[in-house]
C-alpha cells in the first residue's frame, strides 16, 4: 500500500498537466507548481524546458529553493542551458510555445480568475498582486491553476477578470484566442478541467480520503461531471523518490497544507 501524503498526491495530479507537452517551456509559479513542473520532466515528460525560477534555462533537477549559483545550486547536477531573462519569455509567450501555472484568490466555472482585488477595484476590500501577467497568459498559451483552498477559492462569479474563462473568451473576435486553453485545475480536493461541449468546469478526478460531498460542499457552482469520477492517481515510487528526495528534501511542499 502506498504512503503516499495527500501533498504528493496534489503534485502528481499538477504534473499531469504538461503530460504530451514535449519541447515546451513549463513556467510554473511558486514552490508547489514549481515542484510539480520539475516532477514531470523528471518523470514523463524529459522534454520540458525548465528554468531555475530566475532567470537560467537548465537541464537536471533543481531542488526547491536552490538556484544556479546560490547555495544548493551548485551541487544539484543541472547544467546551465541557455539564458532565459524575463524579457525574452514573451517570445515564448506570445507564440504559444509556453505553458503557466498560475494561483487564483477567485475562480468560476468558466475559468474566469481573479487575483488583482476583492470587491469592487476602484474601491477593493483587498488589494492583492493586481492584474499583472494572466491577461496575457492566459490567451496566448496554456495555463493550469493550483489553489490549495478550494472552498475559499471557487465562486459564482469573481469581483475582477485577471484571467479570462471561456465564456469571453468566446466573445473576442479570431484569432484573439487562438492558444487560449485552461488545461488543469487542481486543488486540495481534486481535479477539473474544462472538456465539457459548454466549455464549464468538469470535475476529472478524486483525491483519494476525499469524498465526492465534500467536494461539492466546497463548490458554490454547479460542476459538470462524467457518469463515473475516478480518483486521482497515487505516486508512482519512482515518482515519491524524486518528490522527497530530489525535488523536496526540505519539504517545502507542505507548507501550503498547513
Amino acid at each position: 500500500m502506498s504512503d503516499a501524503t495527500i501533498d504528493e498526491i496534489c503534485l502528481v495530479a499538477l504534473a499531469e498537466a504538461f503530460r504530451g507537452d514535449g519541447e515546451l517551456l513549463c513556467h510554473p509559479m511558486g514552490p508547489f507548481p514549481v515542484a510539480a513542473g520539475r516532477l514531470a520532466r523528471a518523470s514523463f515528460e524529459p522534454d520540458l524546458m525548465l528554468t531555475d525560477t530566475i532567470a537560467y534555462a537548465v537541464v537536471g533537477t533543481l531542488p526547491l529553493g536552490a538556484t544556479v549559483g546560490a547555495p544548493g545550486g551548485e551541487d544539484a547536477g543541472v547544467v546551465v542551458e541557455g539564458y532565459l531573462p524575463f524579457r525574452t519569455v514573451f517570445d515564448q509567450a506570445w507564440s504559444g510555445h509556453r505553458q503557466v501555472v498560475m494561483g487564483a484568490s477567485q475562480i468560476d466555472r468558466h475559468g474566469n480568475q481573479n487575483f488583482a482585488a476583492i470587491g469592487d477595484y476602484r474601491k477593493p476590500k483587498a488589494q492583492l498582486l493586481g492584474l499583472r501577467g494572466p491577461p496575457g497568459n492566459v490567451i496566448n498559451h496554456t495555463t493550469s491553476y493550483w489553489i490549495p483552498n478550494q472552498a475559499r477559492s471557487f465562486s459564482e462569479s469573481v469581483d475582477v477578470v485577471s484571467g479570462p474563462g471561456y465564456d469571453r473568451v468566446a466573445e473576442l473576435p479570431e484569432p484573439s484566442g487562438r492558444f487560449h486553453e485552461i488545461r488543469r485545475i487542481v486543488t486540495e480536493l481534486a481535479a477539473y478541467d474544462f472538456a465539457t461541449p459548454d466549455r464549464t468546469m468538469q470535475l476529472r478526478s478524486i483525491h483519494p480520503g476525499v469524498s465526492l460531498e465534500g467536494v461539492l460542499a466546497a463548490s458554490p457552482f454547479e460542476l459538470s461531471m462524467p457518469e463515473e469520477v475516478p480518483a486521482s492517481r497515487l505516486p508512482t515510487d519512482e515518482e515519491l523518490h524524486l518528490i522527497r528526495n530530489v525535488i523536496d528534501p526540505k519539504s517545502i511542499r507542505k507548507s501550503e497544507f498547513r
